[in-house]
């Protein structure tokens, strides 16, 4: 058994489905035997009463038959048992039980048996009170200083406090402020009651204010009667100490001074007794109980802390002593002497759990048996070692938590996506205003190669794409199972998605509790969200895409969107989007070159990545492994600043309507409560066309709601324009500059960043801060340039300048040669040849004009730039 587990002395389990809480249990000599040792009163909310008196032959013994004292069922549920002075004429100790409605004083006696069922106990109820008002807990103790003799203080439900004098009621008091009961105890030495109140202030009510103060009974009566009747009860002292309270206790030994012990949700208090911390301990962990006793050090008090993780913790003041793991998680606990052995940890659980124990350790009583000497065979060890050693080194050659072959995996996912669309569209509430929105079919499977516990699939796609059904739970998957789902993807915002891609997530538990994730990534196609139209002549934007190959065919490429009997289709293709938009593709008849053109710059995106991944594919298939795409042409800045200038803008109108808005519910409120003091006034006044503002301002509320949600739906159709213009900016200046994988991702991870586009973290502040950073270590200039510190706050920006002059300046520090790292040493900077016979120029020049690739003219850096004319 481990060191730090506690030692069960005895343990039982009581009853049957039966609670219990923190009041249900008590220790004490409640027969008046005289013999020093205590009994075990439990109480149930089952109405079941037991007293115990545990005799195990050896530790660890269960309950013997007569162990248990006594068992009676009472009618009603049992609160709290207490035992004290509370019958007058006698000093000996009684049992009080508290019920909802009703207060009982029993006396337990013994009967010395003349056989050998032992002795015979019984209850003898004294008195008992029935209460007006439903009661929460109790407290007890020689309220008032009398001697001998013990008064009780419940507290009901609805915060009154009702005493009684033994077999009298004396009187009752509502506490100031009530809203919900806490914890109760009595300070003798004070003589006050202190409690927690729903304030989370712990208060203290001096007993001699309670008895003078206005009766309880008194409440309903008129206000000259209840001037007349007493004083108002006032507190005693006051402590805020930020949180509920789960239990209060008092204590005072003989070598310690008095103290009062608070038992927080997060923190422990030990308080003087006027009110004031001695010391106070932030726990780490969620407490259920707690219960101070007397130390051996003289001036401290040891406590007993039980928490939610089945953890027993011995305090010295703050000081932690020892822990223990016990088998539940207690709702009370005590300290008892037992069978002349003192200090006996007594603990009870919510469900029945009653264990006495103790700390420390028992002798071993293991002894290793001695092995008979043999000869070391140093071959077979030799042989071992290096089996061992192989094994060790298959295990650490990958570094990953997760096996990347998928042989290894136990939980494989798997999507395929339809090759054609579905013949009757499953789109269900989409935006598009196209005639008819296509889906296609995603067959998703999943399997399970071990027992998988409770998997669930998600899937998702990028908006404004959406799927008729994106979560589904599974059963238990047994090994070598596997479960099968159908679902359809389609275009349900009104505007172009940036990606065309979907992740499937399956999440499981392994039989041992580990939680596990498999996945996988499917590609959609191009007819979801466009179709074949007639190729347009004219438009704003082109692009060219050079290679080494000669031109493919468009039927070759692009059979789902040509007619094979159309031979015009096979250098010129027309793209229709679903939102309106048209894209054409060109393909030059005498160059190894193609044109992309639209009226939209974003709509370039899709087509430009399509034509690239069907051309690698072809030459793939081909055997062909040095085909490559360039791109010399200007990089189309000045329209992608349009794109960012027009996203910031409706981002700085999002952050106006929020404003407009909190100012008008503040008015609205303000009205309210004009309205509702005037409702309220027994003398009817005119309104003063209140109602009358309060009904335009709620038009203005209404209306101000509509803009800001219209306002947002623009950001997001003008965030995901941002990043499919932003996917074709890198993918430019990837083949412009010819970077590796690494550098591709390092230059994604600059530009898109951000999944989604919030008003608290926007795309325009943290690509700017990744660009700066990228500027200052491997683009920079010189050492002053990596020596200039970054503002480690993201906040929106006033502008948009200093963005497009950072990205200005990075395409022009690619263009001089500068080469994407992670590292922070300094790039230096060499002076490289354009393509089309570009030449650098100066740093100095740079805010006055730029240098645009592919042509020897140098424009203003913010004018307009100059659109391709010459054809493919």
């Amino acid at each position: 058994m481990s060191l730090f587990k506690a030692r069960d002395w005895w343990s039982t389990i009581l009853g049957e489905k039966e609670e219990f809480d923190q009041g249900c249990l008590c220790v004490a000599d409640v027969d008046n035997s005289g013999s020093g040792q205590d009994k075990i009163i439990v109480g149930s909310y089952m109405g079941y009463l037991r007293i115990f008196n545990p005799h195990p032959v050896k530790p660890g013994d269960g309950v013997q038959p007569e162990d248990l004292l006594l068992e009676v069922q009472l009618r009603e549920p049992i609160l709290q048992v207490e035992v004290g002075k509370f019958v007058s004429g006698t000093e000996g100790l009684h049992l009080a039980v508290l019920h909802c409605r009703k207060l009982c004083v029993y006396a337990v006696s013994g009967t010395l048996g003349n056989v050998e069922h032992g002795n015979q106990y019984q209850i003898k109820l004294m008195y008992e009170h029935n209460l007006q008002r439903t009661a929460c807990n109790m407290t007890y103790g020689p309220f008032g200083g009398v001697k001998g003799r013990d008064l009780i203080c419940i507290q009901s439900m609805d915060g009154m406090l009702m005493l009684f004098e033994q077999e009298s009621y004396a009187f009752g008091r509502f506490l100031p402020g009530f809203l919900l009961p806490g914890p109760l105890t009595y300070s003798s030495r004070t003589d006050s009651f202190i409690t927690v109140s729903s304030c989370r202030q712990v208060e203290s009510y001096k007993y001699q204010v309670l008895a003078f103060a206005t009766d309880a009974d008194e409440r309903q009566e008129t206000e000259q009667q209840k001037l007349s009747s007493g004083k108002r009860l006032a507190v005693d002292w006051v402590l805020n100490i930020g949180e509920q309270a789960l239990d209060i206790c008092v204590v005072s030994f003989n070598q310690a001074v008095s103290s009062v012990f608070v038992l927080g949700e997060r923190n422990f208090f030990c308080l003087k007794d006027n009110g004031q911390i001695r010391f106070m301990k932030k726990l780490d962990y969620n407490p259920s109980c707690f219960i101070p006793y007397c130390s051996v050090k003289e001036g401290t008090i040891n406590t007993l802390i039980a928490n939610h993780s089945k953890m027993l913790n011995v305090y010295q003041d703050v000081t932690l002593k020892w822990a223990t793991q016990l088998p539940y998680i207690p709702v009370s606990i005590k300290v008892a002497n037992l069978q002349d052995l003192k200090g006996v940890i007594v603990t009870l659980s919510d469900d029945g759990h009653l264990q006495c124990s103790y700390l420390g350790t028992d002798p071993s009583l293991f002894h290793a048996p001695r092995v008979d000497s043999r000869e070391i065979n140093y071959e077979e060890f030799d042989a071992e070692m290096k089996e061992l050693q192989k094994i060790i080194k298959e295990a650490t050659k990958t570094q990953d938590i997760l096996p990347k072959s998928e042989k290894h995996r136990d939980v494989i996912v798997t999507a395929e996506v339809s090759p054609d669309l579905d013949a009757e569209s499953q789109a269900i509430d989409s935006e598009v205003k196209a005639e008819s929105v296509p889906s296609v079919t995603v067959k998703i499977t999943i399997q399970s190669r071990v027992t998988a516990q409770k998997p669930n699939l998600a899937v998702c796609v990028q908006a404004p794409l959406a799927v008729t059904c994106d979560q589904f739970v599974f059963d238990d998957l047994e090994p070598d199972s596997s479960e099968t789902v159908v679902l359809s993807v389609f275009l349900k915002g009104n505007c172009s998605p940036s990606e065309l891609e979907g992740n499937c997530v399956v999440s499981y538990n392994r039989p041992t509790g580990i939680p596990k994730v498999a996945q996988c990534n499917f590609s959609l196609p191009l007819r979801l969200i466009c179709f074949p139209a007639q190729p347009s002549k004219a438009a704003n934007h082109k692009l060219t895409i050079d290679t080494n190959k000669p031109p493919i065919s468009f039927l070759t490429i692009f059979p789902d969107f040509v007619d094979p009997s159309e031979d015009d289709q096979a250098n010129v293709l027309g793209f229709q989007f679903l939102t309106g938009s048209k894209t054409t593709l060109l393909a030059s008849k005498t160059s190894q070159r193609y044109r992309i053109q639209s009226d939209q710059l974003e709509d370039l995106w899709l087509i430009t990545k399509e034509l690239r991944l069907r051309l690698e594919e072809h030459f793939k298939k081909q055997n062909c492994k040095d085909f490559a795409c360039t791109f010399s042409g200007s990089i189309p800045l000045q329209e992608y600043f349009e794109l960012i200038d027009r996203h910031f803008e409706l981002r700085l109108n999002a952050e106006k309507f929020q404003g407009l808005l909190s100012e008008r519910a503040v008015q609205f409120r303000a009205i309210e409560r004009r309205l509702l003091t005037r409702f309220k006034d027994k003398t009817p006044a005119p309104l003063q066309h209140l109602d009358t503002l309060l009904e335009g301002t709620f038009r203005e509320v209404i209306a101000l709601a509509d803009a800001a949600e219209e306002n947002q739906a623009n950001m997001f159709r003008a965030f995901t324009k941002l990043k499919s213009a932003t996917h074709l900016v890198i993918m430019l200046i990837s083949l412009w500059q010819k970077l590796s994988a690494d550098q591709v991702a390092i230059l994604e991870a600059t530009f898109l960043p951000l999944a989604e586009d919030t008003q608290e973290l926007g795309w325009e502040e943290t690509v700017d801060a990744a660009i700066s950073y990228l500027l200052r270590t491997c683009l920079s200039k010189s050492s002053k340039e990596q020596a200039l510190s970054l503002s480690s706050q993201l906040c929106m920006p006033k502008d948009t300048s200093r963005l497009k002059k950072n990205i200005t300046l990075f395409c022009d520090r690619l263009a001089k040669g500068g080469r994407l790292s992670l590292s922070t040493e300094s790039a230096t900077q060499q002076a490289v040849v354009m393509p089309g016979g570009c030449t650098t120029i100066p740093e100095s020049d740079l805010e006055e004009r730029t240098v645009i690739p592919g042509s020897t003219a140098t424009l203003p850096s913010h004018g307009q730039i100059a659109k391709q004319k010459s054809k493919p």
